[in-house]
């Protein structure tokens, strides 16, 4: 199972309820990327969330 390796995001499960009021089993995915980051001076190919990323950036430039 994907997890961000930030965040620790993983999907996260719930009920679809119908116009009737049925329940349904379903799940929300985070939006994970695969993306090559240093980390302690070396490459790592990670999964990470775009929640993340955004704030890896945001450092990265200030």
């Amino acid at each position: 199972m994907a997890k961000c390796y930030f965040t620790g995001k993983r999907r996260s499960f719930g009920h679809s309820r119908s116009f009737s009021f049925k329940l349904t089993n379903r799940a929300w995915k985070p939006n994970l990327q695969r993306r090559r980051i240093m980390i302690n001076g070396q490459m790592r190919t990670v999964m990470v969330s775009t929640k993340a990323l955004r704030t890896l950036v945001k450092t990265k430039v200030k």
